[in-house]
């Protein structure tokens, strides 16, 4: 993709705030003006040095590819083909942070996220999945330096999930999660198979951003509260006290419960940190449907009944629906090892929002 006609416009731009910010008049009272002067002045800079320094490397990679067709030297040639391999990372990296810098930030940049993991279809061995997913994803932020906290968590009778929801607190947690929202399907021999039979699950993921109380107004008369007592696998209560908490949103008709902590309040709290980041998703997604603003038509709906990925074990291969992205590391994806993937689906998806921002040139 040529980003030329919009490098030329950002370096007009940044000239403009170059001169904006050095006339200009603090005794005006308008601090706000200049710091937002200041934050994009920032914000292309950054743009234009990394499509300098992508420039200057693509030179470079030119430059060594005419040394290497006339030397003859081999350890000089091995030392040329290094200096190529290094470069072209070098751009590839670049080129990915010129199309992250063009695009505008998305409002939910810098939250926390909440994601919820559910089976779909295949009974257990769906449980059992969800509870892969729930390790995969822990294990990732956990590399990432993120706190992982519980909110809720529901277990099926072989050690899966019901149902599982906790939250994942990082600067870069919704910007590198958010596309892990809708189902997601596994075809493997479940271990309760005796027939070696390859079998196909579904578990529904759902990665919402994670809302503060400032972010939208719930008016109490709203919400309806039902105590209960918590429940565990198969349906035996573990719990002698009303502690398990469900709380419904009465005009969207939302339902979440709670019945992790053994606290009722806290349960509580656990429910309305759900409930309000589901309610600011709905917002969004209406806001998004009005005017089209992220224009999401070519690379799916974000729709949670949307399939994704598909994890297939016989041949260790991981596929993205979406974004046509295979990979064959599967059991390193399950460890959480998620690098190469999101890096590969985050790419497609800058790179198909671009066509639609810079209108396809």
């Amino acid at each position: 993709m040529k980003f030329d006609t919009y490098i030329g416009s950002s370096e007009t731009r940044l000239a403009e705030i170059e001169q904006a910010i050095t006339t200009f008049d603090f005794s005006s009272g308008k601090q706000d003006e200049y710091q937002n002067l200041n934050r994009e002045y920032q914000q292309l800079k950054k743009l234009l040095d990394a499509w300098r320094e992508c420039q200057k490397a693509q030179a470079d990679i030119a430059d060594n590819r005419e040394l290497l067709e006339v030397e003859e030297d081999a350890e000089f040639r091995e030392v040329i083909e290094t200096d190529i391999t290094e470069l072209e990372a070098k751009a590839a990296k670049l080129d990915r942070d010129i199309k992250t810098l063009i695009l505008p930030p998305h409002p939910n940049e810098g939250r926390n996220v909440i994601v919820e993991i559910r089976p779909a279809a295949g009974g257990d061995e769906a449980g059992l999945f969800a509870g892969d997913l729930h390790r995969m994803y822990t294990r990732y932020a956990e590399g990432a330096g993120w706190k992982v906290e519980m909110l809720d968590a529901t277990e099926n009778a072989v050690g899966g999930f019901k149902a599982v929801s906790f939250s994942l607190q990082g600067g870069s947690a919704w910007s590198m999660m958010n596309l892990e929202s809708g189902v997601h399907r596994v075809q493997r021999v479940p271990t309760t198979e005796s027939g070696g039979r390859i079998h196909t699950s579904t578990v529904t993921v759902a990665v919402l951003a994670e809302a503060e109380e400032v972010d939208l107004k719930i008016n109490t008369e709203d919400l309806r509260f039902d105590v209960y007592r918590a429940s565990g696998p198969g349906g035996q209560c573990v719990n002698t006290t009303d502690s398990a908490v469900r709380v419904t949103h009465i005009p969207t008709g939302l339902i979440v419960t709670s019945q992790q902590e053994k606290s009722q309040h806290r349960n509580r709290e656990i429910a309305m940190r759900i409930l309000r980041s589901r309610l600011l998703e709905q917002l969004q997604a209406e806001e998004d449907a009005k005017n089209a603003a992220e224009r999401r038509g070519q690379i799916g709906t974000g729709d949670r009944s949307e399939r994704i990925r598909t994890y297939n074990y016989p041949q260790s291969r991981v596929t993205d629906h979406r974004f046509g992205v295979t990979l064959h590391s599967l059991s390193n994806i399950m460890e959480g090892d998620l690098g190469e993937l999101f890096g590969e689906i985050r790419s497609k998806d800058a790179e198909r929002r671009l066509v639609e921002e810079l209108g396809g040139e």
